[in-house]
Protein backbone atom coordinates (compact mmCIF):
# COMPACT_ATOMS: atom_id res chain seq x y z
CA UNK A 1 0.00 0.00 0.00
CA UNK A 2 1.18 3.52 -0.56
CA UNK A 3 2.70 5.48 1.71
CA UNK A 4 3.46 9.10 2.44
CA UNK A 5 7.24 9.70 1.74
CA UNK A 6 9.81 12.55 2.66
CA UNK A 7 12.27 13.93 0.47
CA UNK A 8 11.09 11.75 -2.81
CA UNK A 9 13.23 13.92 -5.09
CA UNK A 10 16.79 14.09 -3.27
CA UNK A 11 16.73 10.24 -3.30
CA UNK A 12 19.23 8.57 -6.43
CA UNK A 13 17.15 6.90 -9.29
CA UNK A 14 17.93 3.47 -7.47
CA UNK A 15 16.29 4.84 -4.41
CA UNK A 16 13.33 6.11 -6.42
CA UNK A 17 13.05 3.08 -7.74
CA UNK A 18 12.90 0.96 -4.75
CA UNK A 19 10.93 3.06 -2.98
CA UNK A 20 8.23 2.60 -5.94
CA UNK A 21 8.52 -1.12 -6.34
CA UNK A 22 7.89 -1.44 -2.42
CA UNK A 23 5.28 0.66 -1.66
CA UNK A 24 3.18 0.72 -4.72
CA UNK A 25 3.34 -2.75 -6.61
CA UNK A 26 2.85 -6.29 -5.84
CA UNK A 27 6.16 -7.77 -7.22
CA UNK A 28 9.07 -5.27 -6.53
CA UNK A 29 11.40 -7.47 -8.23
CA UNK A 30 9.40 -7.84 -11.17
CA UNK A 31 8.68 -3.72 -10.93
CA UNK A 32 12.11 -3.21 -10.93
CA UNK A 33 12.86 -5.78 -13.69
CA UNK A 34 10.63 -4.00 -16.10
CA UNK A 35 11.46 -0.60 -14.80
CA UNK A 36 14.94 -1.39 -16.58
CA UNK A 37 14.05 -3.34 -19.10
CA UNK A 38 12.77 0.21 -20.24
CA UNK A 39 15.98 2.17 -19.96
CA UNK A 40 18.15 3.16 -22.63
CA UNK A 41 21.27 0.79 -23.46
CA UNK A 42 23.50 3.64 -23.76
CA UNK A 43 24.02 5.38 -19.93
CA UNK A 44 24.61 8.51 -21.41
CA UNK A 45 21.48 8.45 -23.86
CA UNK A 46 19.89 7.32 -20.82
CA UNK A 47 21.00 10.20 -18.53
CA UNK A 48 19.92 12.51 -21.09
CA UNK A 49 16.57 11.18 -20.92
CA UNK A 50 16.62 11.47 -16.91
CA UNK A 51 17.07 14.83 -17.39
CA UNK A 52 14.14 16.14 -19.05
CA UNK A 53 11.95 16.40 -16.05
CA UNK A 54 12.00 15.51 -12.99
CA UNK A 55 11.54 11.92 -10.57
CA UNK A 56 12.38 10.15 -13.37
CA UNK A 57 12.45 6.17 -12.99
CA UNK A 58 12.19 5.03 -16.72
CA UNK A 59 11.38 5.31 -20.21
CA UNK A 60 7.71 4.92 -21.42
CA UNK A 61 7.80 4.14 -25.14
CA UNK A 62 4.99 5.39 -27.74
CA UNK A 63 5.77 4.25 -31.65
CA UNK A 64 7.66 6.11 -33.83
CA UNK A 65 6.15 6.11 -37.40
CA UNK A 66 6.11 7.07 -40.73
CA UNK A 67 3.18 8.69 -42.75
CA UNK A 68 4.69 8.53 -46.51
CA UNK A 69 3.55 10.19 -49.64
CA UNK A 70 2.43 13.63 -48.31
CA UNK A 71 2.35 15.98 -51.14
CA UNK A 72 2.42 19.48 -49.60
CA UNK A 73 2.50 22.67 -51.61
CA UNK A 74 4.30 20.74 -54.84
CA UNK A 75 6.65 19.26 -52.26
CA UNK A 76 7.19 15.43 -51.11
CA UNK A 77 7.15 14.71 -47.01
CA UNK A 78 7.31 11.78 -45.24
CA UNK A 79 5.77 12.91 -42.39
CA UNK A 80 6.76 11.19 -38.93
CA UNK A 81 4.17 10.38 -35.86
CA UNK A 82 4.02 9.17 -31.94
CA UNK A 83 1.22 7.25 -31.38
CA UNK A 84 -0.07 4.66 -29.79
CA UNK A 85 -3.65 4.17 -31.47
CA UNK A 86 -4.18 1.64 -33.51
CA UNK A 87 -5.15 2.81 -37.54
CA UNK A 88 -4.25 6.59 -36.90
CA UNK A 89 -1.02 6.09 -39.45
CA UNK A 90 -2.46 4.13 -41.62
CA UNK A 91 -5.08 6.30 -42.13
CA UNK A 92 -3.16 9.09 -42.68
CA UNK A 93 -1.28 7.47 -44.94
CA UNK A 94 -4.19 6.45 -47.12
CA UNK A 95 -5.40 10.03 -47.79
CA UNK A 96 -1.92 11.18 -48.29
CA UNK A 97 -1.80 8.67 -51.04
CA UNK A 98 -5.28 9.28 -52.53
CA UNK A 99 -4.56 13.26 -52.69
CA UNK A 100 -0.89 12.61 -54.21
CA UNK A 101 -2.83 11.57 -56.78
CA UNK A 102 -5.09 14.42 -57.18
CA UNK A 103 -2.68 17.51 -56.80
CA UNK A 104 -1.55 17.49 -53.57
CA UNK A 105 -2.17 19.49 -50.05
CA UNK A 106 -2.44 22.97 -50.45
CA UNK A 107 -1.46 25.02 -47.37
CA UNK A 108 -0.56 28.81 -46.29
CA UNK A 109 -0.14 30.66 -42.91
CA UNK A 110 -2.21 33.03 -42.16
CA UNK A 111 -0.81 34.68 -38.97
CA UNK A 112 1.93 34.05 -36.68
CA UNK A 113 0.76 36.25 -33.75
CA UNK A 114 1.21 34.51 -29.95
CA UNK A 115 -0.61 36.09 -26.65
CA UNK A 116 0.43 36.96 -23.56
CA UNK A 117 -1.15 38.80 -20.52
CA UNK A 118 -0.44 40.34 -17.67
CA UNK A 119 -3.42 40.10 -15.20
CA UNK A 120 -4.06 43.00 -12.57
CA UNK A 121 -6.29 44.88 -9.84
CA UNK A 122 -6.84 48.00 -10.30
CA UNK A 123 -9.55 50.31 -8.10
CA UNK A 124 -9.49 53.57 -9.27
CA UNK A 125 -10.42 56.08 -11.95
CA UNK A 126 -10.47 54.00 -15.47
CA UNK A 127 -9.66 57.37 -17.35
CA UNK A 128 -6.39 57.87 -15.11
CA UNK A 129 -5.27 54.89 -15.86
CA UNK A 130 -5.44 54.68 -19.71
CA UNK A 131 -3.73 57.98 -19.32
CA UNK A 132 -1.05 56.13 -17.13
CA UNK A 133 -0.73 53.40 -20.01
CA UNK A 134 -0.17 55.75 -22.23
CA UNK A 135 2.87 56.70 -20.33
CA UNK A 136 4.36 54.01 -19.09
CA UNK A 137 3.82 51.84 -22.26
CA UNK A 138 7.80 53.14 -23.82
CA UNK A 139 8.66 52.36 -20.34
CA UNK A 140 7.60 48.59 -20.47
CA UNK A 141 8.95 47.86 -23.91
CA UNK A 142 12.36 49.80 -22.25
CA UNK A 143 12.64 47.47 -19.83
CA UNK A 144 12.74 44.56 -21.62
CA UNK A 145 15.56 45.59 -24.50
CA UNK A 146 17.90 43.05 -22.79
CA UNK A 147 15.61 40.02 -23.34
CA UNK A 148 14.52 40.85 -26.95
CA UNK A 149 17.28 42.27 -28.65
CA UNK A 150 18.37 38.70 -29.83
CA UNK A 151 14.99 38.00 -31.21
CA UNK A 152 14.61 41.35 -32.69
CA UNK A 153 17.93 41.01 -34.66
CA UNK A 154 16.23 38.08 -36.43
CA UNK A 155 13.05 39.97 -37.21
CA UNK A 156 10.64 38.99 -34.04
CA UNK A 157 9.85 40.80 -31.03
CA UNK A 158 6.86 42.28 -29.37
CA UNK A 159 4.24 43.31 -31.87
CA UNK A 160 1.92 45.47 -29.50
CA UNK A 161 1.15 45.57 -25.37
CA UNK A 162 -2.74 46.79 -25.12
CA UNK A 163 -4.77 47.67 -21.76
CA UNK A 164 -7.62 45.85 -21.74
CA UNK A 165 -10.66 46.51 -19.33
CA UNK A 166 -12.19 43.25 -18.26
CA UNK A 167 -14.29 44.64 -15.04
CA UNK A 168 -17.60 43.26 -16.71
CA UNK A 169 -16.42 39.64 -15.67
CA UNK A 170 -14.50 40.46 -12.28
CA UNK A 171 -14.70 43.69 -10.45
CA UNK A 172 -11.77 45.83 -10.74
CA UNK A 173 -9.81 43.17 -13.03
CA UNK A 174 -7.55 44.77 -16.18
CA UNK A 175 -4.78 43.63 -17.99
CA UNK A 176 -1.69 44.07 -20.16
CA UNK A 177 -2.48 42.07 -23.36
CA UNK A 178 0.63 41.42 -25.48
CA UNK A 179 1.13 40.02 -28.69
CA UNK A 180 4.65 38.69 -30.12
CA UNK A 181 6.45 37.05 -33.10
CA UNK A 182 8.99 34.55 -31.62
CA UNK A 183 10.03 32.85 -35.52
CA UNK A 184 11.44 29.61 -35.02
CA UNK A 185 10.74 29.44 -31.66
CA UNK A 186 7.68 28.49 -29.60
CA UNK A 187 8.31 31.26 -27.25
CA UNK A 188 7.08 30.49 -24.02
CA UNK A 189 10.25 31.37 -22.33
CA UNK A 190 10.92 34.76 -23.93
CA UNK A 191 7.05 35.63 -23.74
CA UNK A 192 7.04 35.24 -20.24
CA UNK A 193 10.19 36.50 -19.28
CA UNK A 194 8.61 39.57 -21.08
CA UNK A 195 5.48 39.32 -19.05
CA UNK A 196 7.25 38.76 -15.82
CA UNK A 197 8.90 42.00 -16.45
CA UNK A 198 6.29 43.90 -17.48
CA UNK A 199 4.56 43.12 -14.19
CA UNK A 200 7.23 44.52 -12.59
CA UNK A 201 7.70 47.37 -14.37
CA UNK A 202 3.92 48.03 -14.17
CA UNK A 203 4.56 48.49 -10.68
CA UNK A 204 7.31 50.51 -10.06
CA UNK A 205 5.64 53.12 -13.12
CA UNK A 206 2.23 53.16 -11.17
CA UNK A 207 3.98 54.40 -7.86
CA UNK A 208 5.51 57.29 -9.76
CA UNK A 209 2.48 58.50 -11.83
CA UNK A 210 1.40 61.92 -10.19
CA UNK A 211 -2.06 61.35 -11.58
CA UNK A 212 -2.76 58.23 -9.31
CA UNK A 213 -4.01 58.86 -5.85
CA UNK A 214 -2.63 56.23 -3.24
CA UNK A 215 -4.72 53.66 -3.38
CA UNK A 216 -4.64 53.74 -7.36
CA UNK A 217 -0.90 53.31 -7.06
CA UNK A 218 -1.07 50.24 -5.39
CA UNK A 219 -1.32 48.11 -8.37
CA UNK A 220 -1.97 44.25 -7.61
CA UNK A 221 -0.64 41.93 -10.01
CA UNK A 222 -2.29 38.80 -9.76
CA UNK A 223 -0.38 36.35 -12.51
CA UNK A 224 2.13 37.03 -15.64
CA UNK A 225 1.60 34.24 -18.49
CA UNK A 226 1.66 33.39 -22.12
CA UNK A 227 -1.84 31.85 -23.61
CA UNK A 228 -1.80 28.90 -25.25
CA UNK A 229 -5.02 30.42 -27.21
CA UNK A 230 -3.11 31.67 -30.31
CA UNK A 231 -6.40 32.41 -33.01
CA UNK A 232 -4.25 34.61 -34.93
CA UNK A 233 -1.26 31.95 -34.74
CA UNK A 234 -3.14 30.39 -37.81
CA UNK A 235 -2.84 27.93 -40.57
CA UNK A 236 -4.90 27.01 -43.75
CA UNK A 237 -4.64 23.67 -45.14
CA UNK A 238 -7.11 22.12 -47.81
CA UNK A 239 -7.20 19.92 -50.67
CA UNK A 240 -9.81 19.54 -54.03
CA UNK A 241 -10.90 17.97 -56.69
CA UNK A 242 -13.27 17.44 -59.41
CA UNK A 243 -16.57 15.34 -58.09
CA UNK A 244 -15.66 12.94 -60.60
CA UNK A 245 -12.28 11.97 -59.32
CA UNK A 246 -13.73 11.39 -56.00
CA UNK A 247 -15.41 8.16 -57.22
CA UNK A 248 -14.28 4.61 -55.60
CA UNK A 249 -15.71 0.88 -55.25
CA UNK A 250 -17.92 1.95 -52.20
CA UNK A 251 -20.20 4.30 -54.07
CA UNK A 252 -21.05 6.53 -56.76
CA UNK A 253 -18.62 9.77 -56.89
CA UNK A 254 -21.37 12.54 -56.18
CA UNK A 255 -23.15 10.23 -53.49
CA UNK A 256 -19.91 10.32 -51.51
CA UNK A 257 -19.35 14.12 -51.87
CA UNK A 258 -22.78 15.27 -50.77
CA UNK A 259 -22.66 12.43 -47.57
CA UNK A 260 -19.07 14.19 -47.19
CA UNK A 261 -20.38 17.62 -47.03
CA UNK A 262 -23.82 16.47 -45.30
CA UNK A 263 -20.80 14.36 -42.50
CA UNK A 264 -18.93 17.62 -41.90
CA UNK A 265 -21.86 20.02 -41.49
CA UNK A 266 -23.43 17.92 -38.82
CA UNK A 267 -19.71 17.90 -36.71
CA UNK A 268 -20.30 21.67 -37.21
CA UNK A 269 -23.86 21.97 -35.91
CA UNK A 270 -23.84 19.17 -33.21
CA UNK A 271 -20.95 19.79 -30.66
CA UNK A 272 -21.50 15.63 -29.61
CA UNK A 273 -20.31 14.90 -33.07
CA UNK A 274 -18.17 18.08 -33.04
CA UNK A 275 -16.03 16.81 -30.50
CA UNK A 276 -15.66 12.87 -31.57
CA UNK A 277 -14.70 14.66 -35.25
CA UNK A 278 -12.08 16.89 -34.25
CA UNK A 279 -10.33 14.22 -32.05
CA UNK A 280 -10.10 12.43 -35.10
CA UNK A 281 -8.30 15.78 -36.88
CA UNK A 282 -6.08 15.49 -33.41
CA UNK A 283 -5.22 12.19 -34.08
CA UNK A 284 -2.99 13.34 -37.06
CA UNK A 285 -2.16 16.32 -35.24
CA UNK A 286 -0.90 15.24 -31.94
CA UNK A 287 0.85 12.88 -33.48
CA UNK A 288 3.62 15.25 -35.65
CA UNK A 289 3.99 17.42 -33.42
CA UNK A 290 4.64 15.12 -30.40
CA UNK A 291 6.98 13.26 -32.95
CA UNK A 292 8.65 16.61 -33.31
CA UNK A 293 9.21 17.76 -29.65
CA UNK A 294 6.55 20.05 -29.33
CA UNK A 295 4.09 20.77 -26.69
CA UNK A 296 0.82 18.70 -27.70
CA UNK A 297 -0.80 20.12 -24.64
CA UNK A 298 -0.98 23.35 -25.51
CA UNK A 299 -1.93 22.92 -29.22
CA UNK A 300 -5.10 20.81 -28.08
CA UNK A 301 -5.73 23.75 -25.46
CA UNK A 302 -5.73 26.43 -27.94
CA UNK A 303 -7.57 24.07 -30.91
CA UNK A 304 -10.77 23.23 -28.68
CA UNK A 305 -11.16 27.09 -27.64
CA UNK A 306 -10.77 28.06 -31.23
CA UNK A 307 -13.32 25.03 -31.76
CA UNK A 308 -15.67 26.82 -29.83
CA UNK A 309 -14.91 30.69 -30.47
CA UNK A 310 -18.09 31.06 -32.02
CA UNK A 311 -20.03 30.47 -28.94
CA UNK A 312 -20.55 26.31 -29.58
CA UNK A 313 -18.23 23.99 -30.13
CA UNK A 314 -17.70 23.14 -33.93
CA UNK A 315 -16.10 21.41 -36.69
CA UNK A 316 -12.22 22.49 -37.39
CA UNK A 317 -12.53 21.83 -40.80
CA UNK A 318 -15.26 22.80 -43.38
CA UNK A 319 -16.32 21.22 -46.88
CA UNK A 320 -18.46 22.17 -50.20
CA UNK A 321 -19.17 20.84 -53.28
CA UNK A 322 -18.73 24.06 -56.18
CA UNK A 323 -19.24 23.77 -59.49
CA UNK A 324 -18.40 20.28 -59.76
CA UNK A 325 -15.75 20.60 -57.34
CA UNK A 326 -15.41 18.81 -54.13
CA UNK A 327 -13.51 21.16 -51.38
CA UNK A 328 -12.34 20.06 -47.94
CA UNK A 329 -10.47 22.35 -45.50
CA UNK A 330 -9.48 23.21 -42.20
CA UNK A 331 -8.22 26.36 -40.16
CA UNK A 332 -6.77 25.61 -37.40
CA UNK A 333 -4.12 27.56 -34.44
CA UNK A 334 -0.65 26.28 -34.17
CA UNK A 335 1.59 27.64 -31.89
CA UNK A 336 4.72 25.82 -32.87
CA UNK A 337 8.43 25.41 -32.65
CA UNK A 338 11.67 24.18 -34.39
CA UNK A 339 14.55 25.52 -32.14
CA UNK A 340 14.56 25.44 -28.68
CA UNK A 341 12.93 22.79 -26.33
CA UNK A 342 13.35 19.48 -27.19
CA UNK A 343 14.09 20.22 -30.65
CA UNK A 344 18.47 20.15 -30.07
CA UNK A 345 18.03 17.15 -27.08
CA UNK A 346 15.93 14.46 -27.68
CA UNK A 347 17.38 12.71 -30.69
CA UNK A 348 14.44 11.94 -32.28
CA UNK A 349 13.45 14.80 -32.46
CA UNK A 350 16.56 16.01 -34.16
CA UNK A 351 15.97 13.01 -36.44
CA UNK A 352 11.76 14.12 -37.20
CA UNK A 353 13.33 17.22 -37.76
CA UNK A 354 16.00 15.88 -40.22
CA UNK A 355 13.33 13.72 -42.21
CA UNK A 356 11.05 16.49 -42.65
CA UNK A 357 14.26 18.62 -44.33
CA UNK A 358 14.34 20.80 -40.89
CA UNK A 359 11.39 22.82 -41.60
CA UNK A 360 11.09 26.33 -40.30
CA UNK A 361 8.54 26.84 -37.76
CA UNK A 362 5.63 28.11 -40.40
CA UNK A 363 6.40 25.10 -42.46
CA UNK A 364 5.89 22.84 -39.89
CA UNK A 365 2.78 24.28 -38.95
CA UNK A 366 1.28 23.57 -42.35
CA UNK A 367 2.85 19.86 -42.33
CA UNK A 368 0.52 19.71 -39.05
CA UNK A 369 -2.26 20.98 -40.21
CA UNK A 370 -2.44 18.76 -43.51
CA UNK A 371 -1.40 15.82 -41.08
CA UNK A 372 -4.99 16.66 -39.12
CA UNK A 373 -7.00 17.65 -42.75
CA UNK A 374 -5.81 14.24 -44.02
CA UNK A 375 -6.65 12.22 -40.73
CA UNK A 376 -10.44 14.13 -40.85
CA UNK A 377 -10.67 12.95 -44.49
CA UNK A 378 -9.92 8.79 -44.01
CA UNK A 379 -11.98 8.80 -40.73
CA UNK A 380 -14.89 10.91 -42.31
CA UNK A 381 -14.49 9.01 -46.03
CA UNK A 382 -14.87 5.65 -43.95
CA UNK A 383 -18.04 6.66 -41.52
CA UNK A 384 -20.10 7.78 -45.20
CA UNK A 385 -19.16 4.35 -46.55
CA UNK A 386 -17.95 1.92 -44.83
CA UNK A 387 -17.72 2.26 -40.91
CA UNK A 388 -15.07 3.55 -39.00
CA UNK A 389 -15.22 -0.53 -37.67
CA UNK A 390 -14.14 -2.22 -40.24
CA UNK A 391 -10.49 -0.70 -40.95
CA UNK A 392 -9.94 0.26 -37.17
CA UNK A 393 -10.76 -2.82 -35.77
CA UNK A 394 -8.18 -4.70 -38.66
CA UNK A 395 -5.63 -2.37 -37.75
CA UNK A 396 -6.36 -3.25 -34.00
CA UNK A 397 -5.93 -7.08 -34.14
CA UNK A 398 -2.82 -7.49 -33.55
CA UNK A 399 -2.79 -5.83 -30.16
CA UNK A 400 -6.01 -7.97 -29.73
CA UNK A 401 -4.04 -11.10 -30.50
CA UNK A 402 -1.14 -10.09 -28.42
CA UNK A 403 -3.52 -9.21 -25.42
CA UNK A 404 -4.54 -13.13 -25.98
CA UNK A 405 -0.96 -14.25 -25.99
CA UNK A 406 -1.13 -15.78 -29.48
CA UNK A 407 2.35 -16.92 -30.63
CA UNK A 408 3.64 -15.74 -33.60
CA UNK A 409 1.95 -18.85 -35.84
CA UNK A 410 -1.09 -18.50 -34.22
CA UNK A 411 -1.00 -14.65 -35.05
CA UNK A 412 -0.26 -15.40 -38.80
CA UNK A 413 -2.98 -17.87 -39.27
CA UNK A 414 -5.69 -15.26 -37.40
CA UNK A 415 -4.25 -12.34 -39.60
CA UNK A 416 -4.61 -14.18 -43.05
CA UNK A 417 -8.54 -15.67 -41.38
CA UNK A 418 -9.85 -12.40 -40.66
CA UNK A 419 -8.78 -10.67 -44.55
CA UNK A 420 -12.39 -11.52 -45.05
CA UNK A 421 -13.93 -11.59 -41.68
CA UNK A 422 -15.77 -8.82 -39.34
CA UNK A 423 -13.39 -8.44 -36.30
CA UNK A 424 -14.74 -7.87 -33.26
CA UNK A 425 -13.32 -9.17 -29.87
CA UNK A 426 -15.70 -11.70 -29.54
CA UNK A 427 -14.97 -12.97 -33.28
CA UNK A 428 -11.46 -13.01 -32.62
CA UNK A 429 -11.53 -14.48 -29.09
CA UNK A 430 -13.52 -17.19 -30.44
CA UNK A 431 -10.66 -18.13 -33.13
CA UNK A 432 -8.21 -17.98 -30.74
CA UNK A 433 -9.86 -20.72 -28.95
CA UNK A 434 -10.69 -22.48 -31.54
CA UNK A 435 -7.30 -22.78 -33.04
CA UNK A 436 -5.90 -23.38 -29.55
CA UNK A 437 -8.22 -26.55 -28.99
CA UNK A 438 -7.10 -27.85 -32.62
Amino acid sequence: MNTPVEGFSKLTKTQKIDWIATNCTKNPKGTKQLLEQYWNTDPKVQKLHDEFIENTISNYYLPFAIAPNFKINGELYAVPMAIEESSVVAAASKSAKFWLERGGFKAEIIGTEKVGQVHFIYKGDKERLSNFFVSAKPELLKSVASITQNMEKRGGGINNIELRDVTDKIEDYHQLHCTFETLDAMGANFINSCLEQFAKTLKEQALVFDAFTKEEKNIEIVMSILSNYVPDCLVKAEVSCSISDLGNADMPAMEFAEKFVQAVNIAKAEPYRAVTHNKGIMNGIDAVVLATGNDFRAVEAGVHAFAAKDGQYSSLTHAKIEDGVFKFWIEVPLALGTVGGLTTLHPLVKLALEILQNPSAKELMQIVAVAGLAQNFAAVRSLVTTGIQKGHMKMHLLNMLNQLGANETEKKQLVNYFKDQTVTNASVKEAFERIKSK
